[in-house]
């Protein structure tokens, strides 16, 4: 051991002074490529002409420029020129010797965006754009046309390879900088993309509605797969609402219009601008942007935009009475909307160079602000877009809800053998095939059941009451009622897109009630919770509704059971008649119906009749009018709104009859 550290100390003695290096200029930036801009893939490349675009944008942001053009040519040369004031090239009072032209494109933290006095907001502000573009091209001339004169220089790797030249009059003014990227630091294969350079020069054009941008591209570059064009002028006067329209093209939104709109911030902080939607699909988008500049890691304005926007809804929701709302989180409103932010900010402050994360904290809290103000007055002006927003909101909330039961059933399922609710009188076989679950209205009816059924093949659940109509509830009423959890963990199968077909645990589930109109509700209530929760269930055969007699008829040694009052009047008529008295005795429920009677009539598979539920399917051709009309009918009958069951009521009154008040 005593070796080691001796071995260790002698290797640190050849530490010293001329190990240190000193980077001068550039050479970082050569060096250490990753630092500045990444890395040294497609995506850094890339960043090399957003740096430099950014630069012209700013001059446009500040009312200085009007026009932007850039251009790709076969060479592998990029040319980006503007309209703009054009850098100084007077000599900077610290570097005499150079000028400021020099100085910002070969100096590291050089610019005119530190004081923010010659712009208020801008997409570079380390300095450090224009010069790291020089250090990695191989290749870069910037041409600067101030007072009708042309000034011309060029670099090589960050290093002049000319002095600043007058070449004398020009009627333009602007920036103009054309440069290659480095074989040495990119690889000899790396070339820029057109339709890459062309989509980010169409977001700056939707940015910024006052600049055009003219994209010019060498045809040879361009391949018909790419759908851009070699020459074209971005100007977008709508702004984010043009982009918006252009993404979701002929897309299907939730409300009809989107939630769009520009605004200043108090005390001069900024502006921000907004467009959002809600697919109908959820195929949904977050693209934000801070100064031009694009944040696709999100940032503080990101969490504003959704804080305002929740807070807005939620509270939009208390004003209407919706009891749901408290359900409702920003991941609900937010998560599968279209959503495009550009906040234009004082000194922002970004993760990294490469400004993929905006950090500025007061962001959140301008940005909340204002977007809560916009979305209280979009919300309040159109009252039936609000309700189909918060609709659709709270059915993502009760999903999610669902989702989490569900998640919860599996995990507890899984950490013990089996989870039965303990009034389920389970049968013995173990396989699904050849098995029923009998779902019966109360403890009374589920002791005559149990007393009836075939214990190796028959499970009975009794049922407290009418059951939660599900069609109506919230998320939070499913997941706290006991009946239908009782109900969900016998089954075992799951709900919605959690549904196994594996794991369901009885071949048929017969829905077994009282013969009246008590007893059609609960199987109406049934009925419901299966189409609405697990609708493969009934697709694939396994739901039935039992026929329990209404009627016993007797008349000496003949016995025979009516299942209603049409069928008691037949057979009285038939079979009964002209024999002498007939006794009639009426079953108040199925718990009054002896045990031998209930299984000669309704459970014995050999002599029941069952009816079996049946949904059209709506992926069938030729039953998808047929789907689509059920579920209008659940929803009608079942669903939220009382006002469709009163207008229900109020067409169909007329074919009422025989009701006892």
């Amino acid at each position: 051991m005593s070796d080691l550290f001796e071995n260790a100390g002698r290797k640190g003695s050849d530490y010293s002074a001329k190990d240190i290096e000193v980077l001068e200029g550039l050479e970082p930036v050569r060096r250490r490529p990753g630092m500045y801009i990444g890395g040294t893939d497609e995506r850094a490349l890339h960043h090399l002409v957003a740096e430099v675009l950014d630069n012209s944008m700013d001059e446009a942001v500040a009312g200085h420029a009007s026009r932007i053009e850039v251009e790709l040519d076969r060479d592998g040369y990029v040319t980006v020129r503007d309209n703009g004031r054009g850098i100084p090239i007077d000599p900077h009072p610290k570097f005499k010797d150079k000028s400021a032209l020099e100085v910002i494109l070969t100096t590291l933290h050089s610019g005119g965006k530190f004081s923010g006095k010659v712009y208020q907001t801008s997409g570079g502000l380390h300095g450090v754009g224009s010069s790291v573009v020089n250090a990695l091209a191989d290749d870069l001339v910037v041409e600067v046309a101030k007072e009708k004169q042309l000034w011309v220089q060029s670099y090589k790797r960050g290093k002049p390879t000319s002095k600043l030249e007058n070449r004398g009059n020009v009627n333009r003014r602007g920036t103009s900088i054309r440069f290659h990227p480095d074989p040495e630091i990119f690889g000899k294969q790396a070339h820029f993309k057109p339709a890459r350079l062309y989509r980010m020069c169409r977001s700056k054009a939707y940015l910024y509605r006052g600049v055009e941008i003219r994209w010019k591209c060498d045809p040879a570059l361009v391949n018909e797969s790419d759908e851009i064009p070699a020459e074209a002028v971005l100007h977008f006067p709508g702004g984010l609402m043009d982009y918006l329209a252009m993404t979701l093209g002929n897309r299907k939104t939730i409300t009809a219009a989107p939630f769009s709109g520009q605004a200043e911030f108090p005390d001069e902080q900024g502006r921000l601008e907004w467009a959002i939607a809600w697919p109908v699909d959820e195929d949904g988008f977050m693209n934000s942007y801070c100064n031009t500049v694009p944040t696709p890691e999100g940032g503080t304005h990101e969490s504003g935009l959704r804080t305002g926007i929740t807070r807005s809804l939620k509270a939009y929701g208390e004003l209407v009475g919706n009891r749901k709302i408290g359900l409702v989180t920003s991941d609900d409103i937010c998560g599968g909307a279209a959503m495009l932010l550009s906040v234009f900010i004082r000194d922002p402050q970004f993760q990294g160079q490469t400004k993929e994360r905006l950090a500025s904290p007061e962001a959140t809290r301008l940005v909340d602000n204002m977007i809560k103000d916009h979305f209280d007055h979009w919300l309040s002006n159109d009252p039936n877009r609000a309700r189909d927003l918060l609709e659709r909101v709270i059915e993502k909330a009760e999903e999610r809800q669902r989702k989490k039961q569900d998640k919860e059933l599996s995990r507890k399922t899984a950490t013990r053998r089996l989870r039965l609710p303990g009034k389920l009188a389970d049968c013995s076989k173990d396989a699904m095939a050849g098995t029923e679950l009998f779902l019966v209205e109360g403890d009374s009816a589920g002791g005559s059941a149990k007393q009836a059924r075939n214990r190796e093949t028959q499970a009975v659940l009794p049922l407290r009451g009418k059951i939660l109509n599900v069609a109506a509830a919230s998320a939070d009423k499913l997941a706290a009622n006991q009946e239908l959890i009782d109900l969900l963990q016998a089954l075992g199968c799951g709900t919605r897109d959690k549904y196994s077909e594996e794991r369901l645990r009885y071949e048929k589930i017969i829905i077994m009630t009282d013969a009246d109109v008590d007893g059609a509700h609960i199987a109406s209530l049934l009925m419901t919770f299966f189409y609405r929760e697990m609708p493969q269930l009934i697709e694939n055969g396994h739901l039935y509704l039992a026929q329990p007699p209404l009627y016993r008829l007797a008349q000496g040694g003949k016995i025979a059971y009516a299942q209603d009052d049409a069928h008691k009047e037949a057979l009285l008529a038939g079979d009964f008649s002209g024999r002498g008295k007939v006794e009639i005795s009426r079953f108040k429920g199925l718990g009054e119906m002896p045990a031998t009677q209930l299984k000669e009539t309704t459970m014995d598979p050999k002599r029941r009749t069952l009816l079996k539920v049946r949904i059209p399917h709506k992926y069938n051709e030729e039953e998808r009018d047929e789907a689509r009309e059920t579920a209008d009918l659940v929803e009608r009958l079942m669903g939220r709104k009382p006002e469709l069951r009163f207008q229900y009521i109020q067409e169909n009154a007329r074919f009422a009859q025989n009701l006892d008040i």
